[in-house]
C-alpha cells in the first residue's frame, strides 16, 4: 500500500475547499490572514464543473454555463460519487473518467489559478471533505490530488475548517456548533474553542444531502406545474431537464433574497411563466429541511450537551443562505446564528489554516508539538478532531461445517478523539487455521445490515487448536485512514498488520498511470 508524503514539497502550500458545485483555494498571507486566491476569470470560487469538448476538458464558469446546452458533455456533483467504484463518465470520443480523475482535472485547474496568483509554484495541499465521509471517499480524495500534481498533507473535515477560520481571530473562545450545508453534502460538528485549542465533540451528518437536493424539489414543482398549465414533463429526457435544473437554481438563489419569483419555461413550443412563492419553495423541501434539524440535534446530544450550552452557531456551505435554514436554527436552538464569515469561502480559509500551521511544523517527532506551532499571529493553536463513524470487524460463529455471519464488533467508536487507537480479542474456529480474514466496516450497529464492509485484510496464524485468541488494534491516523496490526496471544508475538486496501479504491498502479496521464491533460 503507499504511504503518502508526509513533508511537504519544495513549492506553496494551500487549502482547497473540493467542494460538489463550487470551489475554491485559499492560503495565509505574510500578515498571518487566510485570503482566498481568485481564478483566471476574476472569481473567488469555481464551480466543479466539467465540459468535455471533444477530449479537451474545460473546468469552471464556461463549462458550468454549457450544462444546459450540453448536458452529455458535462459532469457535475462528482463529489458524491468519490469512492464509488461503479461511476464512470465517458466522453464522446470514448474515453472514460472515473471520480478521482474528474476531481483531479477540477484540482489542476485550481492549482493553475492558485499559481498564476502567487507567482509561484504550488506542491502542497491540505484538502477539506466532508466529516462523514468515510474511508473510501477520503483515500479518493487524496487520489485525486495526487493525480493532479499535488502533495495532499492532509484531509480536513469541511466543519472543523470553518471553525479553524472562525476561531483564529482569537477572540472566539466557547462551544460551537458547525452547520454546514453545501451544494452536496451535509455535516453538523460540536466543537470546543479554548486558547487556541479547536477539540471537536461530536459530529454527524449525510454525505448524499445538499443544495442539490432542494433544487430537485423544486424542479419536481416547476415541472408539475408546468405540466398542469398544458406543457410536457421536462423531465424524460436530459436538456430539458438541465435547463429546467438551471432555471431552478437561479430560482432558488432568488427567493433567497424575494419571497417570489416567475420562472419562465417552454418545451415543443409551449411556453408558460410559473409563478413559485417562498413559502411554497420551503412546504416542497421541508422533509429535507426536517433531516437536517434531526442531525443538528443529534450531535449536540451526543457531545453531551443542551442547546443551552452552545455558544454560536456558525453557518458554512452556501445553501445556508436558504433564509428558512437560520429561522430554522434559531427556532431549535434560540441562538440567532452567525453567517459573518462567507460560507462559500469560510472553508477554504480553514484549510489554508490548517496548511499554514503544517507548515510550521519542524523536526519533532512529537505530533502534540508539530500542530501547535503559532501562526504568524501569534496564536498557538492545536486541533483535536474525532472519528466520523466507527471502525469494526465482521465476526463469525461455527455452525456444524460451516461458518456464520454473526455481528458486527466495533472497535473504535464514532466520536473518537484521533489519532485513535482500539483493541479487541478474537478467537480461531478451526482447528489448524492458517489464516484469519478480517472484514472491516465502518458503521455504529453491531447488526451486520446496518453497516458497510469498507475492506478487509488477511494474516497468517500457526496451526492451533479452534479457539485460539488473537488480539486486533486498529488505528485511525488523521485523516482518518485506517491501520491494523493482529498479535497471537497464544505466543505473544505480532503475525501481521495491514493499511486497509479500500475496495472501492483506485491501486497504486492505476495511480501512477492516472498522475502520467494528467501532465499531458490541458485543463482549459
Amino acid at each position: 500500500m503507499r504511504i503518502r508524503r508526509s513533508r511537504r514539497g519544495t513549492g506553496l502550500s494551500v487549502g482547497i475547499d473540493l467542494g460538489t458545485t463550487y470551489s475554491a483555494v485559499a492560503r495565509v498571507n505574510e500578515l498571518g490572514k487566510p485570503e482566498i486566491l481568485p481564478n483566471r476569470d476574476g472569481e473567488n470560487i469555481t464551480p466543479s464543473v466539467v465540459l468535455f469538448d471533444g477530449e479537451q476538458p474545460i473546468v469552471g464558469t464556461m463549462a458550468k454555463r454549457s450544462a444546459a446546452i450540453a448536458p452529455l458533455d458535462v459532469v457535475q456533483f462528482v463529489k458524491r460519487s468519490m469512492g464509488d467504484p461503479s461511476w464512470r463518465f465517458e466522453t464522446s470520443g470514448g474515453t472514460s473518467y472515473r471520480p478521482e480523475e474528474i476531481s483531479a482535472l477540477i484540482l489542476k485547474r485550481l492549482r493553475q489559478d492558485a499559481e498564476a496568483a502567487l507567482g509561484a509554484p504550488v506542491t502542497d495541499a491540505v484538502i477539506t471533505v466532508p466529516a462523514y465521509f468515510d474511508d473510501g471517499p477520503r483515500r479518493a480524495t487524496i487520489d485525486a490530488g495526487t493525480i493532479a500534481g499535488l502533495n495532499v498533507r492532509r484531509v480536513l473535515n469541511e466543519p472543523t475548517a470553518a471553525a479553524l477560520a472562525y476561531g483564529l481571530r482569537g477572540d472566539r473562545d466557547g462551544t460551537v456548533l458547525v452547520y454546514d450545508l453545501g451544494g452536496g453534502t451535509f455535516d453538523v460538528t460540536a466543537l470546543r474553542i479554548e486558547n487556541g485549542t479547536f477539540r471537536v465533540l461530536a459530529t454527524f451528518g449525510d454525505r448524499n444531502l445538499g443544495g442539490f437536493d432542494f433544487d430537485n424539489e423544486l424542479m419536481r414543482l416547476l415541472d408539475q406545474r408546468f405540466v398542469e398549465a398544458g406543457g410536457r414533463s421536462l423531465l424524460d429526457d436530459e436538456v430539458p431537464e438541465a435547463e429546467l435544473r438551471e432555471k431552478a437554481e437561479v430560482a432558488k438563489h432568488t427567493l433567497t433574497a424575494v419571497s417570489e419569483t416567475r420562472v419562465t419555461l417552454a418545451a415543443d413550443g409551449f411556453t408558460a411563466t410559473i409563478p413559485v412563492t417562498r413559502s411554497e419553495f420551503e412546504a416542497a423541501t421541508s422533509a429535507l429541511l426536517s433531516r437536517t434539524r434531526d442531525v443538528a440535534e443529534l450531535v449536540v446530544e451526543e457531545a453531551g450537551l443542551a442547546w443551552a450550552d452552545v455558544d454560536r452557531i456558525l453557518l458554512a456551505g452556501g445553501s445556508t443562505r436558504m433564509p428558512m435554514v437560520r429561522h430554522m436554527l434559531e427556532e431549535v436552538s434560540g441562538k440567532r446564528p452567525d453567517w459573518s464569515p462567507n460560507p462559500d469561502e469560510v472553508v477554504a480559509h480553514g484549510a489554508a489554516v490548517q496548511a499554514h500551521l503544517l507548515d510550521l511544523e519542524d523536526a519533532s517527532d512529537d505530533d502534540e508539538d508539530r500542530i501547535s506551532r503559532p501562526t504568524a499571529t501569534g496564536i498557538r493553536l492545536k486541533v483535536h478532531d474525532v472519528t466520523s463513524q466507527g471502525l469494526g470487524i465482521l465476526v463469525y460463529e461455527r455452525d456444524g461445517d460451516r461458518e456464520r455471519l454473526k455481528a458486527n464488533r466495533v472497535i473504535i467508536p464514532p466520536n473518537t478523539p484521533i489519532p485513535a487507537e482500539g483493541k479487541r480479542t478474537f478467537s480461531t474456529l478451526w482447528d489448524d487455521q492458517k489464516s484469519i480474514t478480517w472484514p472491516v466496516t465502518q458503521g455504529n450497529d453491531s447488526d451486520p445490515k446496518y453497516v458497510r464492509v469498507v475492506g478487509e485484510g488477511c494474516t497468517p496464524m500457526p496451526p492451533y487448536p479452534a479457539g485460539a485468541r488473537v488480539e486486533v488494534t486498529f488505528t485511525y491516523d488523521y485523516d482518518q485512514i485506517i491501520r491494523a496490526s493482529v498479535r497471537d496471544l497464544t505466543s505473544g508475538s505480532q503475525v501481521g498488520g495491514f493499511e486497509l486496501k479500500h475496495i472501492a479504491n483506485m491501486s497504486e498502479d492505476e495511480v501512477a498511470e492516472a498522475t502520467q496521464a494528467m501532465r499531458r491533460v490541458d485543463v482549459g
